[in-house]
């Protein structure tokens, strides 16, 4: 029998290199169906489910800023890097039978819905898996911070940042061996130290509105509804 989920509604925010799997650009169909699957999982336990792409596989609008291009041109073009990302998501989905809809921060009604919070709400309560695109539709913002922000939003229960290390670290575990895992950690140490695992806009409003981060590894298979569920994986960041 499996447990009793300790969530009801979570956010989960993918960075769009987690959909590269093991190539160096672009997505990775193996790595997207995997993931696709494990959300279905997710939902089968009754978990309501809304989720923010990141698009770093295809385009980093910051990266861009420092090669000379204008910084908001550059984040406009990532937030349609992480419609693509979006819209795969929703294609793996919907071939593993799970309802979903892409909504929008920009304009873009041929492809997504434009993002209206009742209208997401109204979604998440119908089954449907919501996936959030074009982050927050500003410049200037990260797509940490609007999984913060939508995770405000939808009144979801936990924000599940999915990442390549099982944890937050006092170091980065490749590069210092010494470093050591938290299993819980607050959101002013995770500021304080400078521990970059979500920029700090993000950590200041999860630490506002007290809703916990757990950090994993998505590499694990099964993780995504480990940490559905609450089991204890990777570190719970809180007051």
């Amino acid at each position: 029998m499996s447990p009793t989920p300790r969530y009801r509604r979570i956010l989960l925010k993918l960075s769009g290199e987690a959909l590269m799997g093991t190539r160096s650009y672009g997505l990775d169909p193996i790595m997207v169906r995997r993931i696709a699957s494990e959300i279905a999982d997710v939902r089968g336990q009754g978990i309501e489910v809304a989720m923010v792409v990141g698009g770093g596989n295809i385009y980093r609008g910051l990266s861009a800023a420092t090669e000379g291009l204008d910084r908001v041109t550059g984040d406009h073009m990532g937030m349609l890097a992480t419609v693509i990302n979006s819209l795969a998501m929703q294609d793996a989905l919907e071939a593993v039978q799970v309802p979903t809809r892409v909504l929008s921060a920009i304009e873009i009604r041929q492809m997504a819905e434009p993002f209206i919070r009742r209208r997401a709400l109204r979604h998440m309560e119908k089954g449907r898996v919501v996936i959030i695109a074009a982050g927050t539709g500003n410049p200037y913002f990260t797509t940490d911070t609007a999984a913060a922000l939508r995770a405000m939003e939808m009144k979801t229960d936990v924000l599940l940042k999915a990442t390549q290390v099982d944890g937050v670290y006092s170091a980065d575990p490749r590069k210092d061996a010494a470093a050591s895992r938290f299993e819980q950690i607050t959101y002013r140490q995770v500021l304080s130290d400078g521990l970059r695992i979500m920029d700090a806009a993000a950590i200041a409003l999860c630490q506002e509105n007290q809703v916990p981060i757990v950090v994993f590894d998505l590499g694990v298979p099964g993780n995504i509804l480990r940490a559905a569920q609450g089991e204890p994986i990777g570190t719970l960041v809180k007051e």
